[in-house]
């Protein structure tokens, strides 16, 4: 045999099974949908959920309390040792620097995390900031503003 006769394997490539073209095609008449009914139809589609006109479940069962969820706020997290390695001292940091140097994707809100060691004076302009973050960039000779700089419940995520 030699290399360059490559074909499939036997049985991998199946022709597509035709319907409605005739008795004579094995797949006439009903086309493989059964004798009448909704389902046998053009167009005749049920909806996820549907329990055949029964009251379905997320119908039947009670909707109680409330969500947040449309409602939350999500961050882009980012570290002040990260900012350290891409920003020059004297440079601005914002949501367009930060997309500039790669650090961010799209115009998501950003919040900056006190992780990593910081030494260079930077003017942090930002949507949310850390308190660690802040005092670290204050600490170096920097400015923030712009950003709300609420102690967080999780100091794990600060340090």
């Amino acid at each position: 045999m030699a290399d360059f006769d490559l074909h499939a394997p036997e049985g991998a490539n199946k022709q597509k099974r035709i319907i409605g073209r005739g008795q004579g095609s094995g797949r006439g008449t009903t086309a493989g949908k059964g004798n009448k009914g909704q389902k046998a139809r053009s167009g005749g589609k049920t909806y996820v959920g549907f329990e055949g006109g029964q009251m379905p479940l997320y119908r039947r069962l009670a909707q109680r309390g409330f969500s947040n969820y449309p409602f939350k706020k999500t961050y882009q997290v980012i570290n002040l040792g990260e900012i350290e390695k891409r920003f020059a001292d004297g440079e601005t940091v914002s949501t367009a620097s930060l997309i500039r140097k790669g650090l961010v994707k799209g115009a998501v809100p950003v919040k900056i995390l006190g992780d990593g060691e910081f030494t260079k004076k930077l003017v942090v302009k930002i949507e949310a900031i850390s308190a660690s973050a802040k005092e670290k960039i204050t600490k170096a000779g920097g400015s923030v503003s712009g950003g709300s700089a609420k102690p967080s419940k999780d100091r794990a995520a600060d340090a």
